[in-house]
């Protein structure tokens, strides 16, 4: 399976206790909806492996979890900083005006008066809103605020219009 298939969900962060656990960083909202996929595929080294969650749940910010077969710290630790992904069609559909962020990568950015200010290298979450970090010939970071900023996505054309001065 190619990468385009996957969507990354979370990241192994740490180990947690003796017993084979693990700190899950999960880029779902909400961050518990990572928990519902206890099949997974786990990047290491740009090698994709299949897991399974045997066991997991929120702890504080973040997510707790043991693998079948993994039982102690040293196992554990051959996960940490792993990348966790799912079979793009294991998702469901987003509802109308939402979009994965993982959909939205790649993507070129465009204002109104169309001016090309890059592509969409990353996503990020502020607390207040989603920004796009757009590489082109310098970094921008972008509100992604449809109906404020954001003027359309067209996932077929691949681009992203957006109501934003170039200059900023």
């Amino acid at each position: 399976m190619t990468d385009e298939r996957r969507v990354v969900l979370g990241r192994v962060g740490g180990l947690y206790g003796v017993r084979g656990w693990v700190k899950l960083w999960s880029f779902t909202d909400p961050l518990e909806n990572l928990l519902d996929y206890a099949e997974l595929e786990l990047n290491r080294d740009g090698r994709w492996e299949k897991v399974r969650m045997a066991e997991g749940r929120r702890q504080n910010e973040a997510l707790v979890a043991r693998f079948e077969g993994c039982s102690d710290r040293d196992q554990a630790a051959r996960f940490v900083g792993a990348e966790l992904a799912v079979e793009r069609d294991r998702l469901p559909a987003p509802a109308e005006g939402e979009y994965y962020w993982a959909d939205l990568v790649g993507l070129r950015v465009i204002t109104t008066e169309g001016v090309e200010l890059g592509v969409v290298e990353n996503m990020m979450a502020t607390g207040a809103n989603d920004v796009m970090v757009v590489k082109g010939e310098r970094e921008r970071l972008l509100p992604f605020l449809p109906g404020r900023y954001v003027n359309e996505v067209d996932l077929a054309g691949g681009r992203i219009v957006v109501d934003w001065d170039p200059d900023f």
